[in-house]
């Protein structure tokens, strides 16, 4: 029975994470916030989650019955790293109040914490209160903040996603993370609208490039088609096709460091994939991957011998912006 203040999050499960060479038990949370501030992103639906509260006072009261929810679900000793996810950004007080920062990060404290948000909310008081809330001195860095970087491209992140922000800016929260004692994790999008598979191809791998030494976690998430964006409209028209996953292999195997990567409706029309018939074991192998930064896992998936593989290769070769996508 779940009290009545008690409200579930958005979503919330437990799991493992790739850290400091081994594995340990990781819980993901997605909390429902005030939404997301700049909510342009064009490939992005999770704009449309947001909790319409009267004041500030209500939606931390709203935030705070999720938390109690999780508590009520999840014995919290179990769990060495949680990870925090909102519509847009936790560190944003418009859409996360400070006072629930400040209990997330008691409730949490001892723990590895990865909290997503943009650059422009990563400043020296906010990460240095919530890191004196989270750290008891049992971790060597207890926070790490999360930021949907997507490509270290300022034309392709303004041209095909808007995001709204600069390399320039993340590079700068980076510094701002690292000077108070956090560490920085760095979302890269595969395939954003307006590429062809080829382009995508090298953005991440001139991104990763980039980051290689600058940064303490990495994760690839190959595009997927969500509902009510402008990226679906293009989709249901026959211009925009996620990327294969092959090319999400090949991309792994060439990156400087480990790159985590959980290809999310990996295999379907929406995902990322490939013909169908090699899917479900190319997806089960990056997943397997992430966890165990196995560099042959990778090398034996691009072996396999799918006839699909001769189709990327073609479109890889062929394919041209004016004339994208060849392959649905």
């Amino acid at each position: 029975m779940i009290s009545e203040s008690m409200k579930k999050p958005l979503a919330c499960w437990r799991g493992k994470e790739r850290y400091n060479g081994g594995t340990i038990e990781c819980l993901t949370i997605i909390f429902e916030s005030g939404g997301c501030s700049w909510a342009r992103c064009r490939m992005c639906s999770y704009r449309h989650e947001r909790y319409r509260a009267q004041s500030c006072e209500e939606l931390a009261s709203h935030l705070h019955a999720q938390l109690g929810w999780i508590r009520s679900q999840f014995n919290l000793d179990e769990f060495a790293m949680i990870k925090i996810f909102t519509s847009g950004s936790f560190f944003d007080p418009a859409e996360v109040p400070l006072s629930f920062q400040k209990e997330v990060a008691q409730a949490f404290r001892g723990k590895i914490v990865i909290a997503e948000s943009r650059p422009e909310y990563i400043t020296p008081d906010t990460i240095e209160q919530f890191l004196g809330d989270l750290s008891d001195g049992s971790q060597t860095t207890p926070l790490y903040c999360a930021i949907g970087l997507e490509t270290t491209s300022d034309t392709i992140r303004e041209k095909c996603i808007n995001k709204g922000f600069t390399y320039a800016d993340f590079k700068q929260a980076a510094a701002v993370a690292h000077a108070a004692g956090a560490g920085v994790k760095a979302y890269l999008l595969c395939k954003p609208l307006f590429l062809t598979e080829s382009e995508a191809i090298t953005d991440m791998r001139s991104s990763l490039v980039d980051l290689a030494g600058t940064v303490e976690m990495v994760s690839m998430n190959p595009c997927t088609v969500q509902k009510r964006t402008e990226l679906e409209l293009y989709w249901k028209q026959g211009t925009y096709r996620p990327p294969y996953l092959w090319s999400v292999l090949s991309i792994l195997k060439d990156a400087p460091m480990h790159v985590t990567c959980d290809p999310l409706g990996g295999g379907q029309k929406r995902g990322p994939h490939n013909c169908g018939t090699c899917d479900f074991e190319i997806t089960k192998g990056i997943r397997d991957y992430s966890l165990s930064a196995d560099r042959d896992l990778i090398e034996a998936l691009l072996d396999m011998d799918c006839t699909c593989k001769s189709e990327w290769e073609y479109v890889l070769a062929r394919e041209q912006p004016y004339c994208m996508p060849l392959t649905r």
